[in-house]
C-alpha cells in the first residue's frame, strides 16, 4: 500500500470517529433533554414543548383531537387564528397535528396527552392546563370510545369504561377548568354526543346486568347531554353558553370503522355542525342539536329528578362539585 492510499484510509477512519463522535454527542444531548423534560411531567400528562399563546389569543381546547372529528375541529380552530390545545393518548398524532396547526398559521397548538380512563391522569391534566393557561374561551369535549368491541370493561378506578371515558371524565375535566372558563367570557362549552341515547338505570348504573357495548355507550352520551342541560342552569348569567350534539351519523372515524358500520356522512359535515354549536348565538344555553338542527333529546334529559340524582354521583365519584346556581 503506497503512503497516498494509508494517508486516504488514515483520513477515512478518523473522519468515521469523528461523525460517530458527534452522533453519540448529539444522542447524548437529545437523552438529556428527552430526560429534563420527562422529570418535570407528572407520569399522566405529557407535553410537547411547542407553541403558547399570543396575548390576547383566543383558547381552545379539543379533547380526542389527534384524529376523527377532533382533528378536523383542533385544524379549524387554528386555521382562524386560535391557540388550540389538543389533547389525545397518542403523542406522535399529536405533534402531527400540532405541527400541521402551527405550520400552516395564523392559529397555534400545543399538545397534551392524558388518558380519560384514569381519573388521576384527568386531575393531573386539568391541573397542567390551570397552571400552564390563564383563560380558556372554548371547551370542545369530544374525547370519547364507541360501543365496539361489544365488551364489558371496568377502568382502574373501578367504573364502567364509556360511562368513564365518555362522561365522568368529561364531568371532573369540565369543572375543575371552570375557573378558566369563566375568567374568559363570554366563552363556550361544547359536548359532542350522539343521537344513540338510552335512559340511565340508576339501579344499576355501572351495567352489570345485561351489558350491551351499544347500551353503555348510549347511556354515557346521554349522561352528557343531562350534564349539558345541569351547566346551562348552573352558568345562567354567566355569559358562558353550553350546547350539546350529535354531530353527523356515522362518519368515517375510527369508532366507526371498529362498529364494522359503514359511513354515512362526512368528518367535514360532523365538524360543520360542531362549529355552529361553538360559534352561533341563536340558541338558548343548554340545547341538544342533531346535526344543524335543534332537536329533542331522550325525554330523561328534561327530567330534574334523574338529573339531580346523574349529578350527585358524578360528584361522589369523582370527589369534585361545581358551586353554581342548583334548581
Amino acid at each position: 500500500m503506497n503512503n497516498t492510499a494509508i494517508e486516504k484510509r488514515t483520513f477515512t477512519q478518523a473522519s468515521r470517529s469523528t461523525a460517530r463522535l458527534k452522533q453519540r454527542t448529539r444522542w447524548a444531548a437529545a437523552a438529556a433533554i428527552a430526560a429534563l423534560i420527562s422529570s418535570s411531567l407528572s407520569p399522566g400528562t405529557e407535553v410537547l414543548a411547542q407553541e403558547t399563546p399570543a396575548p390576547g389569543q383566543q383558547v381552545a381546547l379539543v379533547t380526542g383531537a389527534t384524529s376523527g372529528l377532533g382533528r378536523e375541529l383542533a385544524i379549524r380552530l387554528g386555521a382562524r387564528g386560535d391557540h388550540v390545545i389538543v389533547h389525545g393518548r397518542n403523542v406522535e398524532r399529536g405533534a402531527e397535528v400540532v405541527d400541521a396547526i402551527n405550520a400552516a398559521g395564523p392559529g397555534s397548538a400545543r399538545f397534551y396527552r392524558a388518558d380519560f380512563a384514569s381519573l388521576a391522569q384527568v386531575r393531573e391534566f386539568a391541573e397542567t392546563l390551570l397552571a400552564d393557561y390563564e383563560r380558556l374561551d372554548i371547551l370542545i369535549n369530544n374525547a370519547g370510545f364507541g360501543s365496539a368491541p361489544d365488551e364489558r370493561w371496568v377502568t382502574e378506578d373501578g367504573h364502567e369504561y364509556r360511562f368513564q371515558v365518555n362522561y365522568l371524565s368529561t364531568f371532573l375535566l369540565t369543572h375543575m377548568l371552570m375557573p378558566r372558563v369563566l375568567a374568559s367570557v363570554p366563552a363556550r362549552i361544547v359536548n359532542v354526543s350522539s343521537g344513540a341515547q338510552t335512559p340511565i338505570d340508576f339501579d344499576d348504573v355501572m351495567i352489570e346486568n345485561n351489558f350491551s357495548g351499544r347500551r353503555a355507550y348510549a347511556q354515557s352520551k346521554l349522561a352528557q347531554i343531562m350534564f349539558t342541560h345541569d351547566l346551562a342552569e348552573q352558568l345562567e348569567g354567566t355569559g358562558v353558553v353550553v350546547g350539546s350534539l350529535h354531530p353527523a351519523t356515522f362518519m368515517p372515524t375510527e369508532m366507526v370503522r371498529r362498529a364494522g358500520a359503514a359511513p354515512r356522512s362526512t368528518i367535514a359535515e360532523g365538524a360543520d355542525a360542531t362549529m355552529q354549536v361553538v360559534d352561533s348565538d341563536d340558541f338558548e344555553s343548554g340545547q341538544y342539536f342533531s346535526g344543524l338542527t335543534p332537536r329533542r333529546a331522550n325525554d330523561q334529559a328534561y327530567d330534574p329528578d334523574a338529573r339531580a340524582r346523574l349529578r350527585e354521583l358524578s360528584e361522589e365519584l369523582t370527589g369534585i362539585r361545581f358551586e353554581g346556581q342548583r334548581r
